[in-house]
């Protein structure tokens, strides 16, 4: 069963329970889209959602006879605002048809790769021969382990001269990506002024926000960020408690939703959340 089932609140479901959501959300979904994939074959894509903005997908084929096969599954939530307006590149995956969007976020510091949800939206797009350059993105994280921290303090004066040296750290990012040795330079003594403090201070009293690869897996992320909203949900099927939070992390903004289970303190607005992510989006198209 997929690893994510448990933070849209499907903690303790069996392989025979699945069985059964599966059956229903093919029976009934709630969303269908219907289209060719990249080989021109039929792909249908059914949605049923399970709470707000979260649920699951299915995708297969229909057969000769209207019954359904069904290829793969997976659990999803639904970021609630545009994350990045960077150019998104989009390419397939090796084993099944679904798709991983590529971006170079130059306030992450990492090339973002997230799960494509929309693929059909895609394909209908592709089919047409409409552009292949996508440029933005909706994204949204599942989570299966989280800590809430305090928030760190900061002086209102400082406010200014804080963006000021974002948009400066940026601006040097994107030179070093040019091959600029001086702003390369300058990025590698920041990481050591940065790395002298933490010998000295806890890292979580210095750095506001993270966003970092995790594990082997290549749209999964550590993340520590403001939580800037934060709604209280409930699996319609298992009745769990779940936490939907939206994150400002490195000067982005991207939803989290977690099983109240796997989440260690009480969420609030102002507060961090540190945890491990499955990184999903919706791209966003014509």
């Amino acid at each position: 069963m997929h690893k994510f089932l448990r933070a849209i609140g499907f903690s303790d479901i069996t392989k025979k329970d699945l069985e059964m959501i599966l059956d229903e959300v093919i029976t009934r979904p709630e969303i269908m889209k219907i289209t060719k994939d990249s080989e021109g074959n039929e792909f249908a894509e059914l949605s049923g959602s399970f709470a707000a903005n979260a649920g699951i997908t299915v995708r297969g084929t229909y057969q000769e006879d209207d019954s359904f096969h069904m290829d793969y599954y997976y659990p999803y939530v639904f970021g609630t605002s545009i994350t990045t307006n960077e150019q998104i590149d989009v390419e397939k995956h090796a084993e099944k048809e679904s798709y991983a969007g590529v971006c170079d976020e130059v306030n992450l510091g990492v090339t973002l790769i997230f799960y494509i949800q929309n693929v059909a939206d895609y394909l209908a797009e592709t089919n047409r021969h409409l552009s292949k350059i996508h440029y933005g993105a909706m994204l949204a994280g599942l989570s299966t382990e989280g800590k809430i921290l305090c928030p760190v303090v900061e002086r209102k004066k400082n406010d200014v001269p804080a963006i000021q040296k974002n948009d400066r750290h940026n601006q040097l990012i994107a030179q070093a990506r040019e091959g600029d040795e001086d702003a390369i330079e300058s990025l590698t003594l920041e990481d050591m002024d940065t790395y002298a403090l933490l010998m000295k201070e806890d890292i979580f009293s210095i750095v506001k926000s993270t966003f970092m690869p995790f594990g082997i897996e290549s749209d999964q992320y550590t993340v520590l960020g403001e939580i800037i909203d934060c709604v209280t949900m409930e699996n319609k099927l298992t009745h769990e408690k779940l936490y939907g939070m939206k994150l400002l992390c490195n000067n982005i903004q991207f939803d989290v939703c977690i099983n109240e289970k796997d989440l260690l303190g009480e969420p609030a607005i102002g507060r961090r959340f540190r945890g491990n992510v499955w990184m999903q989006g919706n791209l966003c198209l014509e």
